[in-house]
């Protein structure tokens, strides 16, 4: 099913539409502010399941990250946070970054790995942030990536339908994505990290 939402101005019907799939166990594919993710709730565990068939993971080894409302959808989900690193949220945040910070007891146990930390995103985009304020919880987010060899992202909302179409249950239409990932910010060490340079520049 292909839902098109303007990111400017989502529908709130059309978000609700897929609130209910989310509620129903169901995978969708959606726009943020850098590439394409595929996500489910977090306390679906047969729909986490799915997505690391689809990427070929083991739930357990994943690095999966979750998409929260706004900073403090986040104190709920991570232990508490240093001052230092919340004002750098702050100021980076809605934005292109994954935050990896010390998880809370509140993160499912199929999330659980050896590390006991979890990625946090708060988009720059208004389609997945309201799908999250509607439903209630964070949800999953992990890249949508291409088969191409040169390319490592599929920007197209309408290739990314021809390809994912049989696979989730809803795909958001929200216009074109970009081809480059978010900025991934280690904050769980002594030392704050940039493990993955995107289209995020820290500001500090």
């Amino acid at each position: 099913m292909l839902i098109r939402i303007h990111p400017e101005t989502p529908s709130q019907r059309q978000l609700e539409k897929v609130v209910e799939i989310l509620k129903n166990g169901g995978v969708i594919i959606y726009p943020t502010d850098s590439v394409y993710g595929l996500g489910c709730s977090i306390y679906c565990p047969k729909a986490v399941q799915r997505i690391a068939q689809m990427k070929n993971l083991n739930v357990a080894k994943a690095n999966f990250s979750i998409i929260c409302y706004d900073l403090s959808d986040i104190s709920e989900y991570t232990r508490q946070l240093d001052n230092n690193i919340f004002k750098l949220m702050k100021k980076n945040l809605p934005g292109p970054f994954t935050f990896i910070l010390p998880a809370s007891g509140k993160i499912p146990k199929i999330f659980d790995n050896k590390k006991k930390t979890i990625g946090i995103r708060i988009p720059d985009n208004n389609i997945p942030r309201e799908i999250v304020k509607i439903l209630g919880h964070p949800i999953l987010t992990t890249s949508v990536h291409d088969d191409d060899e040169i390319k490592e992202y599929t920007t197209d909302p309408e290739l990314i339908y021809e390809r994912y179409d049989n696979q989730v249950d809803a795909i958001i239409d929200g216009g074109y994505g970009k081809n480059v990932a978010s900025t991934v910010v280690d904050c769980s060490g002594d030392e704050i990290e940039i493990l993955r340079q995107g289209i995020g520049i820290l500001k500090e």
